[in-house]
């Protein structure tokens, strides 16, 4: 049996960068296929790796028991001579690659998957897979116009994105970004879209318009997400007098700040739901999405609010602005108070549109994005190991 280890860069229990691989095992483990999933580490209380062991998934850490990476030493344990050779390779990077090492010689996968949350973040685990001889692909979920990989770095980064079978990208934005980043084409890289959590059906608009209500449906990391935007804008004395309610919907690092900073401004028109698992539901309540993203690949709460039939009121970060058209489907503005909220304020003039606009954003998905992505992914990796046995 041929075995293909995934791994994911994630440092969370569970993100949304998960989604794609998480729902390609089943079909790949129907496609014969072992799995292995490798994390730096694992929380295997949490339900979807609890599922995963079900499947009889092995789980293997990089660093057990959230143990401190530390720097490569001589006595570093031998357990292979590929390894042996790849640890005195990357010694001069005073890492430790070793417990990344056994895990791939306890998996011993025929094929790696290089899940990473941004370009990069990845690529030295997949420079190791080549100083193995490990053939890997690389999945990138994210590419960030403002934070580059370090110089030191680059070379090895290179190497590893000029040796992957293939580089899968969510976005034509993050494949171009990346390209400029290492200052070469990549005619191994290709764009693959993650999978969407709705039915497809559209979700009745809501029939009250005493208060329009957005939801802002993503994690609450101001970095990325950026919704102390929200917050500012909504300070304006404007906003303050109309009747528009935000939802932050989501969980992070950040909320402790949010509130913070909307109870400093006195904004009352912002409220947290936290988490919210049954998304397409929460769709009856809400009017529109708001998203004033400053990093993204292709934001899936994006396409899901689109294909449950709502408008968008989005930032042309990362691949936003490739499944959406200003005045059409979507308002578009800059990640940044001024131009967002320009974009509000072109959205609000033409509240009465938005029903409609949700019906053509919804068509717009039904017609352009595959209604099961991790089976066309699937589909990829297989083509990749049937080139490999030949």
């Amino acid at each position: 049996m041929q075995k293909i280890a995934i791994v994911s860069t994630c440092s969370e229990d569970w993100g949304g960068s998960e989604e794609l691989w998480g729902r390609s095992v089943p079909l790949l483990q129907a496609a014969g296929f072992g799995i292995a999933v490798i994390k730096y580490n694992i929380n295997k209380h949490h339900p979807e790796f609890v599922k995963l062991a079900k499947k009889n998934v092995e789980l293997l850490e990089i660093f057990p028991s959230k143990s401190i990476p530390q720097k490569v030493v001589s006595n570093l344990v031998k357990i292979t001579n590929k390894v042996a050779i790849a640890l005195k390779v990357s010694e001069h990077q005073g890492e430790d690659f070793s417990g990344f090492h056994k895990a791939l010689e306890t998996a011993k996968p025929s094929l790696v998957i290089i899940s990473q949350g941004i370009n990069f973040d990845g690529l030295k685990l997949a420079y190791q897979c080549a100083l193995l001889g490990i053939p890997y692909v690389v999945v990138a979920q994210k590419a960030v116009d403002f934070y580059w990989p370090q110089k030191e770095d680059r070379a090895t980064m290179l190497v590893a994105l000029q040796k992957a079978q293939k580089n899968y990208f969510v976005s034509h934005h993050n494949l171009r970004l990346t390209e400029e980043q290492f200052g070469t084409r990549l005619p191994n890289g290709m764009v693959i879209f993650n999978p969407v959590k709705l039915s497809g059906k559209v979700v009745p608009y809501p029939k009250q318009t005493a208060v329009y209500k957005l939801a802002c449906v993503g994690r609450l990391f101001l970095l990325d997400k950026g919704q102390d935007l929200i917050i500012r804008i909504l300070n304006e004395q404007k906003w303050r007098d109309r009747p528009v309610m935000v939802s932050f919907i989501g969980k992070g690092n950040d909320e402790a700040a949010l509130k913070d900073m909307a109870t400093l401004l006195g904004v009352t028109n912002v409220e947290f739901k936290g988490q919210v698992e049954d998304i397409e539901a929460m769709w009856k309540d809400y009017h529109a999405l708001i998203l004033p993203s400053r990093s993204e690949g292709l934001p899936l709460s994006m396409v899901e609010a689109m294909s449950a039939g709502r408008m968008v009121i989005i930032s042309n970060a990362g691949g936003n602005t490739e499944l959406v058209e200003e005045g059409v489907n979507a308002f578009i503005g800059h990640p940044n108070e001024e131009s967002f909220g320009d974009a509000m304020e072109r959205a609000w003039d033409n509240r009465d549109r938005w029903e409609q606009m949700g019906k053509d954003a919804a068509a717009f998905v039904g017609a352009n994005v595959p209604k099961s992505p991790e089976t066309l992914f699937v589909e990829l990796i297989k083509q990749v190991t049937n080139t490999l046995i030949k």
